[in-house]
């Protein structure tokens, strides 16, 4: 997969692995900023008293 990803990407090594960095930055500002806190509305964790 990451290889068929490597070779569809366009330009030299370096402006594919400045290509991936940005994606991947995206992805994770997606999952941090979006899909993280609408899941935690979602998920309740249940009450538990440790004594």
């Amino acid at each position: 997969m990451y290889g068929a990803l490597w070779r569809v990407l366009p330009g030299p090594w370096w402006v594919r692995l400045f290509i991936v960095l940005v994606l991947l930055a995206a992805v994770l500002y997606g999952l941090f900023f979006y899909v993280f806190p609408w899941v935690s509305d979602l998920v309740y964790p249940q009450e538990v008293t440790v004594e």
